[in-house]
């Protein structure tokens, strides 16, 4: 007994045993141990019984969820073993028993049984043909006879109450084997309703995970009808995600690591929109086997030109931290390309300029104007700079002669001569009047030597230094200087290995896709988040060494929050029967009702 603090009244505590069969890792039987139903001063206390399943590493990880031992145990008949393994079982093996279910559940009568059977031979995710193969039926035929197995066993005390779960496609692909479920559990004495759910909506969840559920009430021992729970508002993935550690923080353990995909997925995910799947690929235009509008480039390692963000943390400060070494420059907020301190900012015409400071050039501000006012340049007498066409007329003579004062410079045509200054002379053609002032700056002097591997270099140090040289990536280096710089000498190295991967080539990428952001898959930890098998903050350890073992065996989880929505309305019915109530006034849709109302009564 509990008592009420403030009422006074004593809490009559009443055990709700529950047994599970293909408990997978325990996420129903998680779920079911923390509902806590009430009914006036009735308060259930679930208690898990026991748990079976032939996947030994599940088992071990049911016992961590559960708080109880679980029992790996194989129920297929001698049929169905031969027709899932394509050969006949060990001298070993044998049949399972209602005595095995028994001892299972710890020789302990349940009140509520929970099975949650295999469900690959009736997932979408199987071709219609192979589901209908002797493997698979075989799987189907296991939900028929896990139920058969848990009636026999407990046929003298049955379960008051029955949850069975499964994939919705059972309703079309497992219809014969459906309705002899429901045949057999009336012949027991069931009430049987079959119906389809929401995991996210009854769990609140992140996640819309949709199931079939086949319940069944045994009339005699529960009069009152069962509702369905209520339901909740799906919640965004990233409510989950955000309160994680980002993917390989070691803080998250080795679930929540990218998984190594091949460089083709990596790329198809980068291009999918998000919310949308592979069809969004459909408007992409591929040319012989590439993107036609795309050019993927692979990154300079090292952070090379990297910039820091301003509020992120700058990495070590090295002897040689140049911008082209490694990331050595910030994103300063702090400077306003068209503000006070625009270098070279120009103003437009029509609004304020920035402070005037005692810095007034054009490379120190924004000290210029875009001026409307600048008349054509054709319309003006003092055409600074400015170079007249040969046949058109000289401006004004002015006694600012100079080329800086006003239009005194002229296009001669007739620079390719003896007059021009600073000509280069084609390889292929004659040179021009060799004359006495015979230097590149008074004639045709220059020359286009397309021979520049052929100059000498001996004596040359400029070119013997070897500045900006790069190494070939087969040929050695030479000694290394003291003030070796990629500036002073050869330094750099062509390297091949720079180059994307093949397009089978396993390897954890991050593409930043069109919208901005990282498309990656979730880590195995998330996924367990999502099924809400731990929340985000805590840390997780499964049984082995196998993340598509773990994956598995998360993705066949139910979401311990969607059970406890399940085991707190059966919870309610129970302590309503056991009270002598057979009616509790409720908006809820009733999930099993008699076939007669009058069943419902006492």
């Amino acid at each position: 007994m509990k008592r009420d603090v403030f009422t006074g009244v004593s809490d009559d505590v009443r055990e709700i045993r529950h047994f599970h069969l293909f408990c997978g890792l325990g996420g129903g039987a998680k779920g079911f141990n923390r509902a806590t139903p009430r009914v006036g001063n009735l308060v259930g206390k679930f208690r898990c019984i026991g748990g079976i399943d032939i996947n030994a590493p599940a088992i071990r990880d049911f016992e961590r969820f559960a708080s109880v031992k679980g029992t790996v145990l194989d129920l297929f008949d001698r049929d169905q073993y031969f027709d899932f393994h394509g050969t006949e079982p060990p001298s070993s093996w044998r049949e399972a028993t209602p005595a095995d279910i028994q001892a299972a559940a710890g020789n302990e009568r349940p009140h509520i049984v929970f099975l949650s059977a295999p469900c690959k031979g009736f997932s979408g995710l199987l071709s219609e043909n192979r589901s209908r193969t002797a493997k698979y039926q075989a799987l189907n035929r296991l939900t028929l006879r896990g139920v058969w197995l848990m009636m026999e066993a407990f046929d003298n005390d049955p379960p008051e109450l029955i949850v069975f779960e499964n994939v919705p496609r059972i309703a079309n692909r497992g219809r014969p084997l459906l309705d002899q479920i429901g045949q057999l559990l009336r012949t027991y004495g069931y009430a049987v309703a079959e119906t389809t759910h929401d995991c996210g909506e009854l769990g609140g969840l992140a996640q819309s995970r949709k199931r079939f559920l086949l319940v069944a009430r045994h009339i005699e021992r529960v009069p009152p009808f069962l509702y369905e729970p209520d339901k909740k508002r799906l919640q965004n993935v990233g409510s989950v995600l955000g309160r994680m550690p980002l993917p390989g923080d070691a803080t998250g353990g080795p679930l929540h690591r990218i998984p190594a995909l091949q460089w083709k997925t990596w790329v198809r995910l980068a291009f999918v929109e998000a919310g949308s799947d592979w069809r969004s690929l459909n408007r992409f235009t591929v040319q012989d086997g590439h993107l036609r509008d795309y050019l993927i480039a692979p990154e300079y390692r090292g952070g090379y030109l990297g910039v820091h963000h301003w509020h992120d943390n700058c990495g070590t400060v090295q002897g040689q931290s140049l911008p082209s070494n490694g990331a050595f420059s910030i994103a300063d907020p702090r400077f306003a390309a068209g503000g006070e301190y625009g270098q070279l900012g120009v103003r437009d015409w029509n609004e304020s300029t920035g402070t005037v400071t005692g810095q007034r050039s054009p490379i120190q501000g924004s000290f210029s104007v875009a001026d409307p006012r600048m008349p054509d340049s054709s319309k003006r007498q003092n055409g600074i700079y400015r170079v007249i066409a040969w046949n058109k007329q000289a401006g004004s003579v002015t006694g600012a002669n100079h080329v800086a004062g006003a239009a005194m410079s002229i296009a001669d045509p007739r620079g390719s001569g003896f007059a021009g200054k600073y000509t280069t002379t084609p390889y292929d053609a004659p040179a021009g009047t060799v004359i006495s002032g015979s230097t590149t700056g008074t004639g045709a002097f220059s020359v286009a030597d397309p021979r520049p591997g052929n100059i000498p270099k001996k004596g040359d140090h400029y070119l013997t230094g070897g500045h900006y040289g790069i190494v070939q990536w087969d040929k050695p280096c030479g000694a290394i200087a003291g003030a070796a710089g990629h500036d002073n000498g050869r330094w750099s190295v062509a390297d091949p290995r720079l180059q994307l991967p093949a397009a089978e080539d396993r390897l954890v990428a991050r593409i930043i896709a069109e919208d901005g952001t990282w498309h990656r898959p979730f880590t195995t930890l998330e996924l367990a988040a999502l099924q809400s098998l731990i929340d985000p903050e805590e840390y997780l350890e499964l049984d082995g060494l196998s993340d598509s073992n773990w994956r598995e065996r998360i993705g066949n989880a139910v979401p311990p929050d969607a059970a406890t929505a399940i085991a707190n309305v059966m919870g309610t019915t129970l302590l309503l029967a056991w009270s002598g109530e057979t009616f509790i006034l409720s908006a809820a849709p009733i999930w099993v009702q008699p076939v007669a109302i009058a069943l419902a009564l006492p």
